[in-house]
């Protein structure tokens, strides 16, 4: 199983350096755009450079999750330009991101020794509350951008502040499904998906 998670982060990896590098040399013609596809080798290698850097090896599950949703949101969404092409990917990735930040938001517990077991109220609001944050913090994110860089990843032209919305909504979704998951697990004291991700 490690090893074939192994194998699927680094053809991820290798196919988006790759194309994002050949984009950035044959397609792009801005400095936004060359930003934009060149980004993809720190972000999708991140854990690799936390690895190095604190000397500590990151859980292959936590590893090979994040690499799929950087993998999908970033290069399929941005670099490969599905976020145009194809309805609702937007909303999608959105979504997986409440879902990856809930279950980042309890890693974070656990490695601060916060985590209680029996605490399922303290629990789910962290979890809600650090995905919101994520949430709102890469809405200003893109806001910014757009301010230096042009163009409208927010769709205000198109949406007014609805698009904007509707992103912070879905990540809130996620973030409430993995809170139910996370209930279920702790009620039936079963080691299922959320918990896969403690320790």
């Amino acid at each position: 199983m490690k090893k074939a998670l192994e194998i699927i982060d680094y053809l991820l990896v290798i196919i988006a350096v790759v194309v994002s590098y050949y984009f950035v040399f044959t397609r792009d013609n801005q400095v936004g755009l060359i930003l934009k596809d060149a980004s993809i080798i720190i972000t999708i290698t991140l854990p690799y450079f936390i690895e190095k850097l604190f000397h500590k090896k990151v859980d292959m599950l936590v590893k090979t999750s994040y690499i799929i949703f950087i993998f999908v949101a970033q290069f399929l969404g941005v670099t490969v330009e599905l976020y145009n092409s194809i309805a609702y990917f937007d909303k999608f990735t959105h979504w997986l991101s409440g879902i990856g930040s809930a279950l980042f938001s309890l890693i974070i517990l656990d490695l601060l020794k916060m985590y209680k077991n029996k605490n399922l109220l303290f629990n789910i609001i962290w979890m809600i509350a650090i995905t919101l944050s994520i949430a709102t913090l890469w809405e200003c994110f893109e806001y910014i951008a757009n301010i230096f860089f042009g163009g409208d990843a927010q769709r205000v032209a198109l949406t007014g502040v609805n698009d904007t919305m509707q992103d912070i909504l879905v990540a809130l979704l996620g973030s409430i499904l993995v809170s139910f998951m996370y209930i279920y697990e702790e009620v039936t004291d079963r080691k299922l998906i959320v918990k896969s991700f403690i320790n």
